[in-house]
């Protein structure tokens, strides 16, 4: 009985551990070839957009191939809108956050596809068939 009950307190503790490390382990990671400078996330589908993630950066960008500390958010599927130093902003949708590995989540130039030019006046829209 003892050992069962020293078991079961073990296997607790564990899960607790590793629900703490999965929290602490939400992070993004830049592999587009251009550096981010804003970085907000939505849960998918609502455009109610949060923070700037890249301010939790230590130069407030994050560069190619550069991981990012992913806060105030809990795993689940966003839309991620994005701005990078040329100017241009872009959103990308129903992105999954998974905590526990070595990063939540990953964008890539091949994921940029929704994207507004520098100067272009008005912006991504916030959803689908929104007019500019």
């Amino acid at each position: 009985m003892n050992v069962a009950l020293s078991l079961a307190a073990a296997v607790l503790f564990f899960s607790s551990c590793s629900a703490a490390y999965a929290a602490e382990r939400m992070r993004s990671w830049n592999l587009t070839t251009t550096t981010i400078i804003d970085l907000q996330l939505s849960p998918a589908g609502t455009g109610q957009w949060g923070s700037n993630q890249c301010e939790n950066d230590p130069d407030k960008s994050v560069e190619s191939d550069e991981r990012l500390t992913i806060t105030g958010v809990k795993p689940g599927r966003y839309d991620i809108k994005l701005g990078d130093k040329t100017g241009r902003t872009c959103l990308v949708r129903n992105v999954e956050l998974v905590p526990g590995r070595p990063y939540a989540f990953s964008i890539s130039d091949k994921d940029l596809t929704q994207c507004e030019p520098q100067g272009r006046a008005g912006g991504v829209p916030e959803k689908p068939g929104t007019p500019r």
